[in-house]
């Protein structure tokens, strides 16, 4: 969503989370995220009752009306209107999802083609019996509730994006054993399939909340083993459930332990590079030129600017 501050704005979106919070008064209000095809943007409903409430559901899609607002740095939509959409108006959630820049047909055949380039058959036969049991959820669900990669299809394009850069530092560096980073690579996020509920109005799963990805990753690849018939016990086994286990890096952000492979510690740090990245692009895609964009939660807090020099691919005049 692209809007200017004090732009008006009147337009069909979808609800894509609605919290209830409390306000100071001690009135209920909703914290909404709101998203269409081009972005997401956020608004509160003040003085929300039960009725409220129960009627603008996550997966909803209603009619916004408003005026582009800023606060404490993060774009917002200050709303004046807000209502269901009428049966004659675009209503499937489908039609307003932001969604991967690639089809997923195109996604699974990339990552089927990195499993052939995964020649230790003890990881590749465990992520195809994995990628097999998870496929449809694998190529439509997000990567995260939000963030980073927090579209339709979001999970499966952060894999791609890390394999592909995992794919450019296994060749700069031979030291570093590329099957197994790869293998990592794959499954590392696999979990946020039983994590979330899916790219449509996006929750923590009971068993995500309780679990978290990393865990249960690490138990889908014991249950893989198991039903392969591999020993639990192998180095082969153990290196890659330490991939997993270790691919948020500090204890503080949800890993048991902390990298002890070259391989995880690369993992760790593609996986960072790709998610910073993206956290950086979506809050610059909604910022002005000469401008710093809304502040990040997950950077530190830190703002960052768009610079006014021409955009890719456009050169600037050039002196005489």
């Amino acid at each position: 969503m692209t809007y200017a501050v004090g732009d008006q704005m009147n337009l069909m979106v979808l609800i894509k989370s609605a919290e209830v919070r409390v306000a100071k008064n001690g009135k209920k209000y909703l914290d909404f995220t709101f998203t269409d095809a081009s972005g997401e943007m956020s608004g509160k409903f003040w003085d929300a009752g039960d009725a409220d409430i129960n009627r603008y559901q996550p997966g909803r899609v209603v009619r916004l009306g408003g005026k582009r607002d800023n606060y404490q740095g993060t774009p917002q939509v200050r709303i004046n209107a807000l209502r269901l959409a009428n049966a004659d108006e675009p209503h499937d959630p489908d039609d307003f999802m932001s969604s991967a820049p690639m089809k997923a047909t195109e996604m699974e055949d990339e990552i089927n083609q990195v499993v052939f380039e995964i020649t230790n058959q003890v990881w590749n036969r465990i992520v195809r019996w994995l990628l097999a049991k998870h496929r449809e959820a694998f190529f439509t669900y997000p990567a995260a509730k939000r963030n980073h990669h927090a579209f339709k299809g979001g999970l499966a394009f952060h894999t791609i994006s890390i394999l592909r850069l995992a794919h450019s530092v296994a060749g700069q560096y031979e030291t570093i054993n590329a099957p197994l980073l790869f293998a990592g690579a794959i499954l590392h996020d696999l979990g946020k399939v039983v994590e979330l509920s899916g790219p449509v109005g996006t929750q923590y799963t009971v068993e995500g909340n309780l679990l978290g990805h990393i865990s249960i990753v690490d138990g889908e690849i014991v249950t893989a083993c198991n039903a392969l018939k591999f020993d639990l016990d192998s180095e082969d086994v153990v290196l890659l459930r330490h991939m997993i286990l270790a691919h948020h890096g500090l204890l503080e952000y949800g890993s048991p332990v902390r990298p002890r492979l070259l391989e995880a510690e690369v993992l760790h740090e593609l996986d960072e590079l790709d998610a910073s990245i993206m956290m950086m692009n979506n809050a610059l895609d909604k910022t002005s030129p000469g401008a710093f964009g809304e502040r990040l939660f997950a950077m530190d807090g830190r703002s960052f600017y768009r610079p006014t020099l021409p955009e890719d691919g456009q050169k600037g005049d050039l002196p005489d």
